[in-house]
C-alpha cells in the first residue's frame, strides 16, 4: 500500500525559514511594516504562526531577520527602557555603540543606511519602524506633555550620531571612544527628554 504525501502546514526546517524570510522580505518592502503581520506572512507560507514565533520571536525580530540584521537597533532600545530614567540616554549610546561596532552586526546596519539613503521604498520601510519601534515606544514610557515630540527630538540626535560617526565618518566624532561618546552626548539626550517648560514671555523692545 503506497503511503500518501504528508498533509497540512510545512514542517519546520532550514528551508523554510528561508522561505518565510523571502515572503517577509518581499512584503515588507511592498507593504510597509504596520500592515504586514506574523499571521498573514505564515499563511503564504504554508506554516503555522507559532513556527514563525519560535524562529523570530515577534515582528521586530522577522524585520530584523528578513533585512538579515544581525542585530536589530529596536530591540536594543527596549532593552534600555528597562531601568533607571536618569541613566536611559547612557544606555542607550552604550547598547547602540556596541552592536553599530560589532564586526557582524556593524556592517549590515550601515548596508541598511546606505540602502535607505538611495532607496525610496527602502527608506519609507525604515521610516516607519523607526516611528513605530523607536519614537512611538520612547513616546509612551515618557508620557507627559509633547512626548511624541520630545521622543522624536531624542531619536534625531542619536540618528546624527549614527550618520556622523558610521556613514559620513566625519572626525572628531568618529575616532572619539564610546566613553567619550557617552559624556558629551548623554546630556543634551537628556534635556531633549525633558518636559517643556512654560513659555518665557519675549523682552519689549
Amino acid at each position: 500500500m503506497n503511503k500518501s504525501a504528508p498533509r497540512g502546514r510545512r514542517p519546520g526546517s532550514p528551508d523554510t525559514r528561508g522561505v518565510i524570510l523571502d515572503i517577509a522580505r518581499r512584503r515588507f518592502l511592498a507593504e510597509g511594516y504596520h500592515a504586514v503581520t506574523l499571521r498573514s506572512v505564515a499563511a503564504e507560507a504554508g506554516v503555522d504562526l507559532a513556527l514563525i514565533s519560535y524562529f523570530f520571536g515577534s515582528k521586530k525580530g522577522l524585520f530584523g531577520a528578513a533585512l538579515a540584521l544581525a542585530a536589530n537597533p529596536a530591540e536594543v532600545l527596549v532593552k534600555a527602557l528597562e531601568g533607571d530614567r536618569v541613566d536611559f540616554p547612557q544606555r542607550v549610546l552604550r547598547g547602540l555603540l556596541t552592536v553599530w561596532e560589532d564586526p557582524v552586526a556593524g556592517p549590515t546596519l550601515l548596508a541598511m543606511l546606505r540602502n535607505a539613503s538611495q532607496d525610496e521604498a527602502f527608506a519609507a520601510l525604515v521610516k516607519e519602524v523607526v516611528e513605530r519601534e523607536i519614537v512611538d515606544r520612547v513616546a509612551a514610557w515618557l508620557g507627559g506633555p509633547a512626548a511624541r515630540k520630545r521622543a522624536a527630538a531624542f531619536c534625531s540626535q542619536v540618528a546624527g550620531l549614527i550618520v556622523t560617526r558610521y556613514l559620513l565618518r566625519l572626525e572628531p566624532v568618529v575616532s572619539m571612544t564610546p566613553d567619550e561618546i557617552v559624556r558629551h552626548l548623554a546630556p543634551p539626550l537628556r534635556r531633549a527628554l525633558q518636559e517643556p517648560g512654560p513659555a518665557r514671555p519675549h523682552p519689549h523692545r
